[in-house]
């Protein structure tokens, strides 16, 4: 179980976009270098984090996860687009209150790493994943990351555990990449 890293890496993912708008809000301000220094920590966020979840899929140990219920858990696109889309409304880069947002961001990573809340991640979406709220015969709730497509509720499955609450679909053998 990775708990920690991994909570850490799905958040930081997750807000990797908004470094993009930030770099667009910075090149069209002609501020190129803090721009491609933007592109590339979102690029290199991304990459570890596709890293993370290919070396999980090898390398967690496996255990058989018998589904109860699903839910999709997926359906908080509006509210990404906003946090994605907010930086534009800012007249320019240098009017942001580094005093809050600074300590906010801090805040909100401390929060995400200790606690049992999670987001779904809309970039993982784009690039294949999806992500359920599953249950268990317990009775137990967990969010599901696989690549599949999941329609019935009565399924075992072979999973990895990412977190105390989220788990990795792992694939067999000949469907690792």
């Amino acid at each position: 179980m990775l708990s920690t890293i991994a909570k850490l890496m799905l958040t930081s993912t997750a807000l990797a976009p908004v470094a993009l708008v930030y770099a667009w809000v910075m090149h069209t301000d002609g501020d190129t270098k803090v721009a491609v220094g933007l592109v590339v920590v979102a690029v290199t966020l991304v990459t570890i984090m596709l890293w993370l979840l290919s070396y999980c899929r090898k390398h967690l140990e496996r255990s058989k996860f018998k589904v109860t219920s699903i839910e999709a858990a997926d359906r908080e696109y509006i509210t990404f687009i906003l946090l994605y889309l907010s930086p534009l409304f800012t007249a320019e880069f240098g009017d942001l209150n580094w005093n809050i947002l600074i300590p906010t961001l801090i805040i909100f990573v401390l929060v995400i790493s200790t606690g049992y809340g999670y987001h779904f991640n809309p970039l993982l979406g784009i690039l294949g994943w999806h992500f359920y709220k599953v249950s268990t015969e317990e009775g137990v709730s967990y969010v599901l990351i696989t690549k599949k497509e999941l329609r019935s509720a009565r399924q075992c499955l072979d999973v990895g555990q990412l977190t105390e609450y989220i788990v990795i679909d792992l694939p067999d053998d000949k469907e690792i990449k």
